[in-house]
């Protein structure tokens, strides 16, 4: 993957975007951190370092050459329809998961399927709409320990879904082609099987690997 890339996380500000944004940090790409205030990315992104910048959103999407949503379900369409059009022709990664509160640990889906579906339909056909990380801890991302679980990642194009296992591959995750956006419900819906796990088993932050393959 080329280091030159500029990686943006809209909603950066946040656990996840911002264990996200530290390990890409940490593999030498420049990153981007989005959130509406900008006063929020600015100092999120001091934070973080050397090679880090904040922006509004809908700027951080203009700059990023890879787009990466990591906000919570209730403000993923506002800030799809705010960056839309600084989003034509680029991958955009999904991570959102639709959980409700207070029930986070049961599946309610969208009626259209899925998050991932959600974005691609608001985004249309010139955005290549890719998910990934719904299973990833944000506290273990946050954290300097090695991650053991894996990502799936679902899209409608599979050279798009190379390029984004290749980008996790390159932060030290395993990623897998888990088939087209559809299946992103999936991924999604795994999300709070593994709340449910960490809670009834006082885990911390449970993920998934895929097995039967030769190391």
């Amino acid at each position: 993957m080329d280091k030159d890339k500029v990686i943006s996380i809209l909603g950066g500000t946040g656990d996840l975007g911002n264990g996200l944004a530290k390990r890409f940090l940490q593999a030498d790409y420049k990153v981007v951190i989005g959130s509406r205030k900008l006063e929020g990315a600015i100092s999120a992104a001091e934070k973080l370092g050397t090679g880090c910048k904040g922006l509004q959103n809908e700027e951080a999407a203009r700059e990023g050459d890879i787009v990466i949503l990591t906000v919570p379900f209730a403000h993923q369409k506002s800030i799809l329809k705010d960056c839309k059009k600084n989003l034509i022709n680029k991958i955009f990664i999904d991570a959102t998961v639709p959980l409700i509160p207070p029930k986070v640990a049961t599946v309610q889906l969208p009626p259209e399927g899925s998050a991932a579906q959600i974005s691609q339909d608001i985004l249309g056909d010139e955005v290549q709409v890719v998910s990934a990380f719904q299973n990833i801890s944000a506290e273990l991302l946050k954290s300097n320990k090695s991650i053991d679980c894996d990502v799936l990642v679902c899209g409608n194009k599979k050279d798009s879904r190379s390029t984004v296992i290749e980008l996790i591959e390159s932060i030290g995750m395993r990623a897998w082609h888990a088939g087209q956006l559809a299946n992103s419900a999936a991924s999604e819906a795994l999300t709070s099987v593994l709340i449910s796990i960490n809670k009834n088993h006082s885990i911390s932050h449970s993920g998934i690997r895929i097995t039967g393959v030769e190391e």
